[in-house]
């Protein structure tokens, strides 16, 4: 059979269920948004690597051909030939189930593009929502199969959690990478660690922060960590506060994490940026106000340390001072 027919030369086309309208007709449209719709979704699963990804959209683009012949076939007689039911429209609600349990809920409005897979699964929702449209358009004249248009609406509800979850679980890659390269700086060729952080060195920084802390008169915790982000040692000063304990060794263990410090992870990490959520990842240990800072010799890192107890002004000017101590 050839691909060109020729029965659409002037401007007409056939529905499923026989009638001949024109291509324009609201109908048509309706089924040619969810084409569409398919299409963008196949843009989001040739991008992605993820398995699970590719097993929640490709199953869904079956359906939707389904869906497609339900919106071109006219009439009501003759019921059971449709081809989607409300158990389809209840398993995306099941996917949508298990997925709202990993997202990260957004705060505000999303800004599509935080990844290319989420870009094409936005891209594919929008379109999802324009054929939602135009059923409901449809709808007004004609009859139209209810579990259709309730398909439509839940999928794409379900699109956009999906393309949250994609960018989370990327976000999650990103900085375990930014870990694996700060691991694998820390050795030369034969495997032999080059530069470490060493009892000695940590209790340096802490003894001249400490000095610092008690110049301006504020009680701190100091925390000195290796390049893995493993504590090497760690000073409570009298009168510092307890929460100080934990937030000092976060501190100096996102600093080692990020190869930065930590005040400069705030703003690639606030709304609308590429690391957008950051400080929600790893169990909510990434800390993206100042006070860490990584630790360098020669250009190799071998640790970091975290400071906690005054201001954000405060920590940080201590954290500075111990970095010099060493």
């Amino acid at each position: 059979m050839k691909v060109y027919t020729k029965t659409g030369d002037q401007g007409q086309t056939s529905l499923l269920s026989k009638q001949r309208v024109y291509k324009d007709d609201d109908r048509v449209h309706a089924y040619g948004t969810v084409d569409e719709a398919s299409s963008a979704m196949g843009l989001a699963k040739s991008l992605t690597q993820k398995e699970w990804v590719v097993n929640i959209i490709h199953p869904i683009q079956v359906e939707l051909i389904s869906l497609a012949a339900d919106l071109a076939t006219e009439g009501t007689e003759d019921a059971g030939k449709y081809r989607i039911s409300e158990s389809h429209v209840q398993n995306l609600e099941g996917i949508i189930d298990e997925l709202e349990q990993q997202r990260i809920p957004d705060k505000h409005f999303v800004i599509p593009g935080g990844t290319p897979v989420s870009a094409a699964l936005d891209l594919a929702r929008t379109i999802v929502r324009r054929a939602e449209r135009c059923v409901v358009k449809v709808r007004r004249l004609d009859h139209v199969h209810p579990p259709v248009a309730l398909y439509l609406n839940r999928l794409s509800d379900l699109l956009f959690v999906l393309a949250r979850c994609v960018e989370q679980e990327e976000l999650v890659v990103k900085v375990t990478s930014n870990v694996m390269e700060n691991l694998a700086g820390t050795n030369n060729v034969s495997g032999e660690i080059v530069n470490m952080m060493t009892l000695n060195k940590a209790m340096k920084m802490i003894q001249t922060a400490e000095a610092k802390a008690k110049e301006i008169e504020v009680p701190m915790v100091i925390a000195v960590v290796d390049c893995g982000g493993n504590l090497v040692a760690q000073h409570r000063m009298d009168g510092a506060i307890l929460a100080s304990i934990s937030i000092s060794l976060d501190k100096a263990y996102t600093a080692v994490s990020l190869k930065m410090p930590t005040e400069k992870a705030a703003k690639p990490a606030s709304p609308g940026q590429s690391l957008y959520g950051l400080n929600t990842t790893n169990g909510g240990r990434l800390v993206i106000f100042g006070g860490g800072i990584p630790v360098f010799d020669k250009g190799v890192l071998i640790g970091g340390i975290g400071v906690s107890g005054g201001s954000v002004e405060d920590d940080i000017t201590v954290a500075k001072a111990g970095l010099a101590g060493l």
